[in-house]
């Protein structure tokens, strides 16, 4: 079978859930196997969107909060949501500026990701910004964040080590030391 075939078939689709942010839907479904099932699917009403600062001396900046469905508290890289008929890049631009009050001259996209697929259909998307200008910042209404700079090799320690769990933040890290050989 080709990466274009599937072989699932969607009967009905229920809406269960829906908020600015998120739509959760119930499929009634035909399995692969030819069985009937069902499957439950979060629909993600924007692009996420994640950005890693990067100075000339090799810093960077994590933002802290606390992670309401997690109960606890999540270091992370600056990211936020971007509409879907928006340029990813146009998205990072400004969330970068909301977390962190930083604007950049060059951006360079790291990746692209999709978070959770077994029941998501999230896309993500992760730049780097570099030539970094800093200014204010714009939180949002529901955000009560900490912004640290560190160093992107102690920030790599903290994805190994489990302080950074945060899937995207990881991603993105990971492979910013991959492509800079780190």
């Amino acid at each position: 079978m080709s990466e274009q075939q599937h072989k699932w078939k969607t009967h009905k689709t229920t809406e269960v859930y829906d908020n600015p942010w998120i739509r959760v839907e119930h499929d009634e479904v035909t399995t692969p196997s030819g069985t009937a099932g069902i499957y439950g699917r979060v629909v993600f009403k924007n692009k996420a969107i994640g950005i890693i600062p990067l100075d000339q001396a090799m810093n960077t900046w994590l933002i802290g909060q606390y992670r309401y469905p997690l109960k606890e508290y999540s270091w992370e890289i600056p990211m936020g949501g971007g509409p879907h008929d928006e340029d990813p890049l146009a998205s990072a631009k400004r969330e970068l500026k909301e977390e962190a009050g930083i604007t950049a001259k060059k951006w360079t996209q790291l990746l692209r990701i999709h978070t959770s697929n077994c029941v998501t259909d999230e896309e993500g998307f992760v730049f780097v910004a570099e030539d970094l200008e800093m200014g204010d910042t714009a939180f949002d209404e529901t955000e009560d964040l900490q912004i640290k700079k560190l160093p992107l090799l102690e920030v790599i320690d903290m994805v190994m080590d489990g302080r950074i769990t945060d899937s995207i933040s990881m991603a993105g890290i990971l492979t910013l030391a991959k492509t800079l050989k780190l």
